[in-house]
């Protein structure tokens, strides 16, 4: 596996767990008020947002890298 792929399939599993765990504070936060719970999923959003941005450089950058 090359480093290529091995960064995509890293950013797109950290994305998306990310986005599940975002989902998921916001949820708590909406079921109980609790604050800590709203940073939680602000901030794992903000992060998932950040690794598809990471991940897009890294692509540009090892596009001359095949996948194999």
């Amino acid at each position: 596996m090359s480093l290529k792929a091995l960064h995509l399939v890293f950013v797109t599993a950290s994305t998306l767990m990310g986005f599940f765990v975002g989902g998921w504070g916001i949820k708590n936060y909406r079921a109980d008020g609790s604050v800590e719970a709203l940073i939680l999923g602000i901030l794992s959003i903000v992060l998932s947002i950040g690794m598809i941005w990471y991940g897009k450089i890294v692509l540009k950058k090892l596009r001359n890298i095949g996948f194999i």
